[in-house]
């Protein structure tokens, strides 16, 4: 068990500033490059924090194993999900309202260069970590481009005077409250010192001399800590964790984050305010007890949720002959389809999406469904002017149960 020195201070103050030095010259402490309250920042690299890094590699290659076993159509599928669900949560941790419809609307209409639709910019750089991009994070300046696509267009139409009014980033005070309206925290200023502690964060993140994990979750904490922006801050660093975590591990862990902050989110607030106090001295070591768990129960969770939909689809893939009409190739192609869309999409798969995947007309996939439906085994719903397709997996049991 590690200790905050914030804790110590209040229950061993006798011994506080013997174990902070010790803490502090210790062989295995990393020292940055950042002041945190007029006190050097660093943290110590312990036996547990190695032992978690080594934990989420095991998962990572357990997602990947997943990953490379299913469908393409599955996975597209199940990212398209995760991406919702990730976006939501973002917006939710910061009190920023959306809803589940509302992004997946975004996401239909993205190929429209005419779409005015709110959120569109935080979709559009979230779609940036499905197809492998790379992010410019190299100054203060590219922090701010990530934040004009991402957060900016929410920002000002919440509150204009929001609109960031320095050079890059913002001129005057910002604090952070509690669920309660206390105050808690007080971003840098002047905006100079924002500038300057930024690109020194960015130094510490491409520093390869410190583990990738470790260097994600020590920037997730000093963004919060300059806070540069009087409002999106939160979303922005999350989208930054997510990206980074995408280029680290299997790439669908950047749509999980906002997900299990929100699981965990009152340690998560926790973890800031212990930092940010000047009487833990710099020592960002808590700071990455909680970031690296909440990676490792991220991609513990992601991990599960494709084992128990890869089990399922086995399943019901091996059911298939046992339905009506199972054992005619076409027709099987169209169930084989539909359990996918089943276990992993949002919707469900539509008629334009079967025949893509097909390679057969309009007519021909109505005159399958229509088979399907006639059994009992097609569920539909409609989204929008489209329909999407399930197959009725109650119904699939019954049949297999009487088999």
């Amino acid at each position: 068990m590690y200790d905050s020195l914030l804790k110590i201070f209040h229950s061993d103050i006798e011994n506080y500033n013997k174990i902070y030095e010790s803490r502090f010259g210790s062989d295995s402490a990393v020292h940055l490059d950042f002041t945190i309250h007029q006190n050097k920042a660093f943290f110590i690299e312990t036996p547990e924090l190695l032992k978690i890094i080594i934990s989420i590699q095991k998962l990572d290659k357990d997602i990947q194993s997943f990953v490379a076993y299913l469908p393409n159509l599955s996975i597209t599928q199940f990212t398209k999900r995760c991406l919702i669900d990730e976006i939501v949560l973002s917006n939710n941790i910061e009190g920023v309202h959306s809803t589940r419809k509302e992004i997946d609307s975004v996401l239909t209409d993205l190929q429209k260069s005419d779409s005015k639709k709110r959120f569109k910019g935080l979709v559009n750089k979230y779609i940036m970590l499905m197809y492998n991009e790379t992010i410019d994070i190299e100054s203060a300046k590219d922090i701010r481009d990530i934040y004009d696509e991402l957060a900016l267009p929410e920002v000002i139409e919440d509150d204009p005077s929001n609109f960031p009014d320095g050079k890059i980033f913002r001129k005057n005070s910002v604090s952070v409250l509690s669920p309660t309206g206390k105050e808690i925290h007080t971003g840098l200023l002047p905006e100079e010192k924002i500038i300057e502690a930024m690109n020194s964060a960015i130094n510490i993140l491409n520093d390869d001399q410190i583990v990738d994990l470790f260097r994600v979750s020590i920037f997730h904490y000093l963004f919060g800590y300059i806070h540069p922006f009087y409002d999106g801050n939160g979303r922005t660093s999350r989208f930054i964790s997510s990206y980074l975590l995408s280029k680290q591990l299997e790439p669908l862990i950047g749509y999980r984050i906002s997900y299990t902050i929100q699981e965990n989110i009152k340690e998560y607030y926790e973890a800031f305010k212990t930092c940010n106090d000047p009487r833990n001295k710099g020592d960002l070591t808590p700071f990455l007890y909680m970031f690296t768990n909440i990676v490792y129960k991220s991609m513990y969770q992601l991990a599960q949720a494709l084992s128990n939909r890869v089990s399922a689809m086995n399943h019901y893939l091996k059911a298939i002959p046992y339905l009506p009409e199972g054992t005619n190739q076409k027709l099987s192609n169209v169930y084989d389809y539909l359990v996918q869309a089943t276990l992993f999409a949002e919707h469900g798969i539509s008629t334009k999406e079967l025949i893509e995947n097909t390679g057969e007309s309009r007519n021909t996939i109505k005159k399958r469904l229509a088979t399907i439906e006639s059994n009992g085994l097609l569920a539909e719903k409609k989204n929008g002017n489209e329909k999407f397709f399930t197959l009725n997996l109650n119904v699939v049991d019954e049949i297999i149960a009487k088999t």
